[in-house]
C-alpha cells in the first residue's frame, strides 16, 4: 500500500493440499451459516514474536467473523497447543470442539531486522493442508501481513478474492451542523492505521481512490471556491487538477485511472464530464436541462452510470463511455441516486429515497433485479462503496442528534445478502466512504 514494491514479499508457497479438500463456503446461497474455525496463535521463539504472533491471530479471527461466513472458535476451547503442532495437528482434538478449519503458523524474528511469518490452512475432516504460505516484512507490518493471510484463506475456502489488505479513504465530521469542520482520513478497512490526509482548514467533499496509483481524487471549498485536487497518498503532495468554470460534482477515475469522469455546472445546468488527465482536455458526455450528477465508469470502462432528474424525478441513468445510448434503469416507486458500478460489473448499487426513508440497494445494470440492502430506519443511508471483490458495500448512516443542531453521522458495512450489516469505528463522524482496490502486491 505504502511503498508497495518494498512492503511484503512473498517468498514461497508451502505444500498445498490435494483438490480432495472439502472444506468451503458456497457464497451464492442468501444467508449462509459461517464456517467453525480454529485461528490458533503463531507461535514465536522469544517473547516479542509470541505476542506478535498472537496479535496476528487475533486480526485474521476478526477480519473473517467481521465478514459474516466465518465463526472463529474461542482460544479457551482449543485440546492441543500451539507449541504441540509444529509438524501436523492432531486433527482428533480439533474436531473435538467442530472447527472444520484450522489456521496454523508462527512468527520468527530473522538477524537482518525482518519478520518472517509462516501459515497453514488445513481440512480439519479431510486431515489435509489447504494452503501455505510464508511471508517476510519489517517487524512494523505485522498487522498487513495478517490481513494478506485472511485474504488467503478468504479465497482458498470461499473461491472469491478477500478485501481484508484495503483501505478506505473518508471525511472525517466534527462539529454542528452549521459549523461542520471536514477533513479528508485513511484507515484500514477494519478501522486501525488511522490518520488525517488534510487539516479541516477547508471543506472536502467526494474523496475516491485512484485504481492504480496510490492516489485520491477529491472536491474542495478552497477559500470558498469549489476545485478538484489530486492527493498523492505516499508523499502528501496535492494537484489542482483544474479551475473549472461553474461547480464540479463527484469527481471519480475510469478504471484505467488515466480519466475523470464528474458532473460540472454551466450557467445553473450540471451536465457529465471527462477528463483526460494525460492531456488535461475536457469532453461533455451529456447535453441535458436536467441535472445530471454521480457519474460512475463500469470496471471494463465502456459504460457510464449517472442520476438525472431529467424524467421528473431523480433517476439512474447509463450510457456508452462516449455519451451514447443513454437510457434510464430505474423504474421503482421513489428516487434513486448515487449509483456505483460493481467491481465486478454484475450490479449497480445506489441510494433510495422513498416516503421520507434512505435505503441502500443493488440492481443490475439493465435495471432488473433490484433488492434493498438496508431497512431505511435510520434518518439517511447515503453513499455506498464497493469493497474490490464485489461482496461488501461501505456507506454512511445519519442518525438525528439530540440537540444543537448535533448529528450522529457514523460508517456501516452490509453485504450482498443484506444480513451481515455492522458498524465501521472512526474517531468521531464519518461520511462519503470509499474503498481502495486491492493491494498491488498479489
Amino acid at each position: 500500500m505504502t511503498k508497495v514494491a518494498a512492503l511484503i514479499g512473498l517468498i514461497v508457497a508451502l505444500a498445498a493440499a490435494p483438490a480432495a479438500a472439502k472444506v468451503e463456503i458456497d457464497i451464492t446461497k442468501g444467508n449462509v451459516k459461517p464456517l467453525p474455525i480454529a485461528i490458533a496463535r503463531f507461535l514465536g521463539a522469544s517473547p516479542d514474536t509470541n505476542k506478535v504472533g498472537a496479535d496476528i491471530a487475533q486480526v485474521i479471527a476478526a477480519d473473517l467473523e467481521r465478514s459474516g461466513l466465518f465463526a472463529p472458535i474461542k482460544e479457551q476451547a482449543f485440546i492441543q497447543k500451539p507449541e504441540q503442532m509444529q509438524v501436523r495437528p492432531r486433527f482428533a482434538d480439533w474436531r473435538a470442539i467442530e472447527a472444520q478449519a484450522l489456521v496454523t503458523g508462527s512468527a520468527e524474528a530473522k538477524s537482518d531486522g525482518k519478520l518472517h511469518i509462516q501459515f497453514r490452512l488445513w481440512d480439519v475432516f479431510g486431515e489435509t493442508q489447504m494452503a501455505g504460505f510464508v511471508y517476510t516484512s519489517t517487524p512494523a507490518n505485522w498487522r498487513r501481513i495478517a490481513h494478506i493471510v485472511a485474504d488467503a484463506i478468504y479465497k482458498r475456502i470461499t473461491g472469491e478474492d478477500g478485501y481484508f489488505d484495503t483501505r478506505v479513504v473518508y471525511v472525517s465530521e466534527s462539529g454542528p451542523r452549521d459549523r461542520r469542520q471536514k477533513r479528508l482520513a485513511i484507515m484500514d478497512q477494519d478501522g486501525h492505521n488511522h490518520r488525517f490526509l488534510t487539516d479541516g482548514s477547508y471543506l472536502v467533499l467526494t474523496p475516491r481512490f485512484s485504481p492504480k496509483r496510490q492516489e485520491i481524487i477529491y472536491m474542495s471549498y478552497f477559500r470558498n471556491k469549489p476545485r478538484v485536487y489530486i492527493y498523492d497518498i505516499d508523499s502528501g503532495r496535492q494537484e489542482v487538477l483544474g479551475d473549472f468554470p461553474g461547480m464540479t460534482f463527484a469527481p471519480r477515475f475510469s478504471p484505467d485511472g488515466d480519466r475523470v469522469v464528474m458532473s460540472m455546472a454551466e450557467r445553473g445546468n450540471s451536465d457529465v464530464y471527462v477528463m483526460d488527465l494525460r492531456t488535461r482536455v475536457t469532453e461533455r458526455l451529456t447535453d441535458n436541462p436536467a441535472i445530471d450528477t454521480s457519474p460512475s465508469f463500469a470496471p471494463d470502462g465502456g459504460q457510464i452510470a449517472f442520476n438525472s432528474d431529467r424524467s421528473g424525478t431523480q433517476q439512474l441513468y447509463v450510457m456508452r463511455a462516449n455519451g451514447g445510448d443513454q437510457k434510464r434503469i430505474s423504474f421503482g416507486e421513489g428516487r434513486y441516486a448515487t449509483p456505483v458500478w460493481s467491481p465486478r460489473g454484475d450490479l449497480i448499487a445506489f441510494t433510495k429515497i422513498h416516503q421520507g426513508k434512505f435505503y441502500i440497494g443493488v440492481l443490475r445494470p439493465d435495471g432488473g433485479g433490484e433488492r434493498l440492502l438496508t431497512n431505511g430506519q435510520a434518518f439517511l443511508d447515503e453513499g455506498p462503496t464497493w469493497a474490490p471483490n464485489g461482496r461488501v458495500l461501505m456507506f454512511f448512516r445519519e442518525k438525528e442528534g439530540g440537540g444543537r443542531g448535533a448529528s450522529d453521522t457514523r460508517l456501516w458495512s452490509v453485504d450482498l445478502t443484506g444480513y451481515n450489516e455492522r458498524p465501521v469505528l472512526t474517531p468521531a463522524d464519518a461520511s462519503d466512504p470509499a474503498w481502495s482496490p486491492l493491494s498491488l502486491i498479489q
